[in-house]
């Protein structure tokens, strides 16, 4: 038996098979459901139920508490329907819902931007259209069937092929062949795009944009996408790494500021030792933002990196300087060790 999924206000419908997600599904049939890493980790994906019954796998409780569960709300990417559900979701995009396609790719260009990341370009197959928005994901399907999703650090204008920024993780079962035994011209499948992160165009609000680490990836394309349009909306990028080599791109960073009159920079390093000679600004990235802008509440918000950060962003922005919780779009980088943490086995 299928169920019908239908979403408010935009009265889009489609329709979920038995088992399977409503993420899932929303994704098979292009209607564009707000949504980050799938696995039921970052919260992305939360919204409300307005009818239905839904059944949800395993997921943190960071990203959907038991409060929140009893109050109607659901996570689309690990809730399973039992009946027709009717749901109320504000950020659906179906117009700008590319299609998931999977393919081969052949690595090109492995580049070592700092002790833990390398910057892997992937070639497309020449006779292959992929289209996507500047901030969305790939995933790579290994051969045993496991998933690694990284952010495309380049805007589409700047294809046919792709750029990532992927940082080791010491026994990692794909970071570790990345940085230890992947050779060019190697063949990889991969399957995209994924991801609601991309820049809101229909908005006029200033832009804080923040990363950190290589949450920097999917900024760098906003950036990319930004300057080739030619938009002159105010955008500030604050990127906070541990140590000053954790702003593995600063140069290029710089040279974009130099070009782009409405783009400025402020790097923020959280454990910078004696030897580095950083003179900048330290602490918390996301805490540099508060002090800058205590009133976030005309902007619009655009944070990549690690959940701690991300997460923390979007409580202090929105209860300390007004930001509307609407205004806030967030892809948060979470490990393979987070989840299993957190008991999440994918």
């Amino acid at each position: 038996m299928t169920f019908n999924i239908s979403v408010l206000p935009s009265g889009r419908s489609f329709v979920a098979n038995p088992g399977e997600a409503i993420l899932a599904a929303g994704i098979r049939a292009g209607v564009g459901l707000p949504y980050g890493c799938k696995d039921g980790a970052c919260g992305s994906c939360k919204c409300r139920k307005i009818e239905g019954t839904v059944v949800h796998g395993p997921h943190q409780s960071k990203a959907l508490s038991p409060e929140e569960e009893a109050s109607g709300f659901i996570l689309t990417c690990c809730g399973v329907p039992h009946s027709d559900v009717v749901l109320e979701s504000r950020q659906v995009t179906d117009e700008s819902a590319f299609p998931v396609r999977k393919m081969p790719t052949r690595v090109i260009g492995l580049e070592k931007k700092s002790h833990d990341v390398m910057l892997v370009k992937l070639q497309l197959p020449a006779n292959d259209t992929f289209k996507y928005h500047a901030g969305q994901y790939i995933e790579f399907i290994l051969r045993d069937g496991a998933r690694r999703s990284y952010s495309m650090g380049n805007a589409p204008h700047n294809g046919p092929g792709v750029e990532l920024h992927i940082r080791h993780m010491p026994g990692g079962k794909f970071t570790d062949h990345v940085f230890h035994t992947m050779k060019d011209k190697e063949i990889l499948r991969v399957e995209g795009p994924y991801g609601s992160f991309f820049l809101r165009e229909d908005s006029t609000k200033p832009m804080i944009l923040l990363a950190s680490g290589t949450g920097f990836a999917p900024i760098k394309a906003v950036i990319e996408h930004i300057q080739f349009k030619g938009m002159d909306r105010p955008a500030t990028l604050y990127w906070g790494g541990r140590r000053p080599e954790d702003l593995y791109l600063d140069d290029w960073v710089r040279a974009r500021v130099a070009e782009m009159p409405n783009l400025s920079y402020v790097p923020v390093i959280s454990d910078a030792l004696p030897e580095d000679g950083w003179s900048g600004r330290t602490g918390f990235v996301h805490k540099a933002v508060l002090e800058d802008f205590p009133d976030l509440s005309g902007y619009q918000v655009y944070a990549c990196g690690a959940p701690i950060v991300v997460d923390s962003a979007r409580a202090d922005y929105t209860r300390l300087a007004g930001l509307s919780a609407d205004e806030f779009y967030a892809d948060a980088f979470t490990t393979e060790a987070d989840k299993a943490q957190a008991g999440i086995v994918t």
